[in-house]
Order: structure tokens, then sequence, then C-alpha cells
């Protein structure tokens, strides 16, 4: 913030107008000069890179339990890995499920029960299961520090029903009518439609790709 907006702040006289361009703008600057996180805007199962209009989702679920910790999706053993995202996301879930890295298809679906992503709030967990090539997590409740990184790094999630789902259905979801295709069993599941202020940081990658495209926030 230069000098002479600087005396403005200090004296009050922003209009609310030029304070929101002002943290915008500072926003942008931070994202610029912030050191350079790995890139996760163009890998496989990004919103969008398997979806049909922007707003349709499809894919096979994975079934996991309630209580799925980021130590399970992202294990502490390979700690050493975490400036390597790459190469931790071939261990995604492993505690989990050993094989779930080696099985799971571009646009697939994690689907848990209650608590999902308890634990650490470390932003590795739901970034490698985005590089993983999955297309959203669904469970009947996050950890609020995982839903907000989830969001954050790009990775749709979905609170719902999960119970009548079973490892290895197909699924359709439509992220803005809030709907969940079970297309195996032939069921609908609702769920509450994303906001479109979540739509957007989706569709950019995630929040810090949202800031830079727009040199700011554009909500």
């Amino acid at each position: 913030m230069d000098e002479q907006n600087k005396n403005k702040k200090e004296k009050g006289l922003f209009s609310d107008m030029e304070q929101k361009k002002q943290k915008s703008k500072y926003a942008a600057e931070v994202c610029e000069k912030s050191p350079k996180r790995p890139d996760i805007s163009v890998k496989p199962g990004d919103f969008g890179k398997n979806t049909a209009g922007g707003d349709m989702l499809f894919g096979k679920a994975f079934k996991f339990g309630d209580d799925i910790s980021t130590d399970l999706i992202a294990p502490g053993r390979y700690f050493h890995l975490r400036s390597n995202l790459g190469e931790l996301a071939k261990h995604v879930l492993e505690d989990a499920d050993p094989e779930f890295a080696k099985k799971v298809s571009i646009g697939d679906f994690v689907v848990g029960g209650r608590n999902f992503g308890l634990g650490s709030s470390r932003e590795h967990a739901p970034t490698i299961i985005k590089l993983a090539g999955v297309g959203a997590v669904l469970a009947k409740s996050f950890a609020r520090i995982f839903f907000r990184n989830s969001i954050n790094i790009g990775l749709p999630i979905l609170i719902c029903d999960t119970d009548k789902i079973d490892d290895g259905d197909k699924l359709q979801i439509d992220l803005r009518k809030g709907i969940v295709k079970d297309l195996t069993k032939n069921i609908e599941l609702a769920f509450n439609p994303l906001p479109e202020v979540m739509i957007k940081i989706l569709s950019d990658g995630g929040l810090v790709e949202h800031i830079t495209k727009n040199k700011g926030f554009n909500l």
C-alpha cells in the first residue's frame, strides 16, 4: 500500500468500496510475492476436468467409514515427501486402503461417513486427494479446517447422507442443483448446493489461483 493510501487509511478517509479495492489489491500482491506452491491447478481431477458444462461430475465411489483422519489420508511416515506432492499423492489414503492410489481413476469420488478429515490442519491431505485425480469428496460431516482447506485448494467437498452409497457405485453429481444420482442403484440423494462463491473458487482451481487470476477477489 503506497504512502498516500496509508495516510488515508489512518485518517479513516477510505470509503467502503475503496477499502474493498485496497484489500483485494493487497491480497493479489501477497499471492504474487509469496513462495510458489506446487502447481496443483492443472493436475488431473481439477474441478472442470471431469465435468460436462462445468456443473456435472461423474465417477466411481470409493467408500470409507467414519473418522477418516488427515493421518490416514497423508501418512506421517511420508512426511519427508511434503515438498514433493506428486510422490506423496501415490500414498494417499494408504492406511485406510493400501491399494486406493492404484485403483482410483480421474474423476472418481471419495465417499466417507462422519467427521471426515479430522486431525491436523495440514493442507497436504486435501491436496493429495485432488492430485490423485479425485473429483469430489462426499461425507456426512467434515472437520471444519479440512472443509475450508479443500475449497481453498479447489477440491469440491459435499455434505450428504452417504449410507446408501456403496463402494464401486457409479455417481453423477450436479453441484448447482445439489443432487447426487447413484446410477448403479437408480436413486437420488440431496445435498445443499454449493454457493456461487465456492463455485467460482473451485472453477478457478482454488483460492490462490482465483486471486492471482483476478488480481484480487472477484466474488
